[in-house]
């Protein structure tokens, strides 16, 4: 890529916000996924910029994809304690376990957007340890509930404190990477969720081991270990969590004026935007928001039923509890090979919905296998390769949905409240997921199973609209942007609404 930052093509041919008559007419080599080029690129103050995007990535990445594998274990270790007498010492029936499943949900969906407006009134370095630190302490309260009463307080304020994270993250990580650079490095911070699965399975199993010390069954030890880890890691984050170029130690001067450049001729990241309502409403006035929500809302339901079942779904086969925990492990490493793999094909391709399509249809395959064995006890093979697929597809799948309002939705506050209804509306299928895998209908799932087909097949309906309606709205503008060549400054600039941004689909 050139370093002149009204140089920007997408690898689909799609420019972005810049200029219409500043367009560069030689093609861009996207053969490297990261940065878009074989070669280093050196700017007139000696920046190179392939070098400064791996130092900015191995700042970055590494810091929020722990509090993300963090959270993500947090909220979903309860799968692995039910099966170590999480409900037996609680005295829960099956629909009051899945009740505190909801219970989380609906204290994510309320406080999603609240989280991500303060976000932009304060600080990444402030906020983001600052929840981590308040759900680690709910998680390890967690491990000391002492009735039913106790299970669902504990869950919701998990929810609500988790809720801030990942929206978050994505708006924080637009401020710092271009826009055909954010979708590689979100699902990259997606696949930290993959690994929680398989790391969670492997500490439950090792914790299990604890029971007898001070209780009867491990699964207490579960929630307070992981709990304490997640405080721990939270506080050293204060330092290692960075805030915005501008602020960034480690980045020299003209490293800062080179990013500043290069996000100057792409979006409004180095804008100095001010808060205000008005464009809040801005996002919750735009179709395309709600799609994207509705998009993430598909793939919300199987993504989370299935981290929240899978150790029930592989112990219903007929599987002692200790070997349901190792056996979760392997489906959660594929579903992090191929979240990379489908990240860098569709970085590669400068695609979005039709890699997403295609790994909802992979996982729909996981279902059907799912659904057709009608004994799996008798045949846990069978099932047991289900899951891999369903893990496989939801996965990058997820990945991919999450990363569309980072890359398309203009404008400060609007694209962090879009980011932040994105997980409100999509969580919203989780609420419903919850109540759907209850203990009497296994081991064969028939009824959460479907609903998570149903809305696999969904998605595709959903990526589908949103793929043409994007690519016809770029269209609508090519043709009238000869209109409005005279450009002003990028301050003035029209965000999204303006007839010279293009949309990547």
């Amino acid at each position: 890529m050139a370093t002149e930052p009204t140089t920007k093509t997408l690898g689909d041919d799609q420019p972005v916000f810049t200029p219409v008559d500043k367009l560069d007419s030689k093609p861009k080599d996207e053969s490297d996924p990261v940065s878009g080029s074989e070669t280093d690129e050196i700017d007139d103050d000696g920046v190179n910029e392939k070098a400064l995007l791996r130092k900015i990535d191995w700042r970055l990445l590494p810091a929020v994809g722990i509090l993300y594998l963090l959270s993500f274990l947090d909220r979903s270790n309860v799968g692995n304690a039910r099966i170590e007498g999480l409900t037996d010492d609680l005295h829960m029936t099956g629909n009051q376990y899945l009740t505190g499943l909801t219970l989380y949900f609906i204290g994510y969906v309320i406080f999603e957007v609240p989280c991500n407006i303060i976000l932009k009134r304060t600080t990444p370095r402030f906020w983001l340890p600052t929840l981590t630190i308040l759900w680690g302490i709910v998680a390890t309260l967690m491990g000391v509930v002492q009735n039913l009463s106790g299970f669902f307080a504990a869950r919701f304020f998990l929810g609500v404190s988790e809720s801030g994270l990942f929206p978050g993250v994505v708006y924080y990580f637009s401020m710092w990477y271009q826009r055909r650079e954010r979708q590689f490095r979100i699902s990259l911070f997606f696949g930290a969720a993959a690994l929680a699965g398989s790391f969670g399975g492997i500490l439950a199993y090792g914790i299990s081991h604890m029971a007898g010390v001070v209780w009867e069954n491990g699964w207490r030890w579960i929630f307070i270990l992981e709990g304490i880890a997640t405080v721990v890691v939270a506080i050293g984050a204060y330092w290692f969590i960075h805030n915005y170029p501008e602020t960034a130690e480690f980045l020299s001067d003209k490293e800062r004026r080179f990013i500043r450049r290069r996000l100057a001729a792409d979006s409004d990241a180095t804008h100095d935007e001010r808060f205000t309502w008005g464009n809040v409403v801005k996002a919750l006035r735009d179709p395309k928001c709600w799609l994207y929500g509705l998009s993430f809302h598909t793939m919300s339901l199987p993504l989370y039923t299935f981290s929240l079942f899978l150790p029930t779904i592989i112990k219903d086969l007929g599987y002692k509890a200790a070997s349901a925990q190792l056996l979760t492990i392997p489906p959660y490493a594929f579903a992090f090979i191929t979240t990379i793999v489908v990240a860098t094909i569709s970085e590669r391709i400068g695609h979005r919905a039709l890699p997403l399509i295609g790994s909802a249809l992979f996982a729909a395959i996981g279902y059907i296998i799912l659904l057709s064995n009608k004994n799996p006890v008798a045949r846990p093979g069978v099932s047991y390769l289900g899951t891999f697929f369903a893990a496989g597809g939801i996965y990058p799948a997820t990945a991919l949905a999450l990363s569309w309002p980072a890359i398309n939705v203009s404008g400060q506050t609007k694209r962090a409240v879009a980011n932040a209804m994105q997980i409100s509306i999509g969580n919203l299928g989780a609420v419903l997921g919850t109540q759907l895998y209850r203990s009497t209908d296994g081991p064969r799932y028939f009824v959460g199973h479907s609903f998570a087909l149903a809305y696999l097949v969904g998605e595709v309906v959903v990526s589908s609209v949103l793929y043409f309606l994007l690519k016809r709205e770029n269209k609508r503008r090519d043709a009238i942007t000869p209109e409005v060549k005279e450009v002003g400054d990028l301050a003035d600039w029209g965000g999204d609404d303006d007839p010279r941004w293009r949309f990547q689909f």
